[in-house]
């Protein structure tokens, strides 16, 4: 499985919040890059989900341990998300990436 990850929110460089800065410890960054689907909100944040189709921009990273990784991520990201594989596309191609799912997006 991949150990690539798509990011889309508050994980991204830039934001300062102790898992972004442990992702960043934690995963070499590979650049921007886009996933097919859009983005709802979920309160304060952003949620992912595949459809309707439109175009999500974020960023790549690779895991140096995804074990580990998605151990603190999948805390982070909690009950409201789940953790999926999508085709995502950067400047080097395309490649199969993680994403956070908002699982509850068909209500959205």
């Amino acid at each position: 499985m991949t150990d690539v990850l798509f990011v889309y929110g508050t994980l991204r460089r830039g934001w300062d919040n102790p898992y972004a800065r442990r992702l960043g410890s934690e995963a070499d960054w590979l650049g921007p890059a886009t996933v097919r689907g859009s983005l709802v909100r979920n309160g304060p944040y952003l949620g992912y989900r595949p459809e309707p189709d439109g175009i999500v921009e974020g960023e790549l990273w690779r895991l140096h341990s995804p074990e580990g990784a998605f151990l603190f991520l999948d805390d982070y990201e909690g009950p409201d998300y789940t953790r999926a594989v999508v085709q995502s596309i950067s400047e080097s191609g395309p490649c199969d990436a993680w994403i956070y799912l908002y699982k509850d997006y068909a209500a959205a």
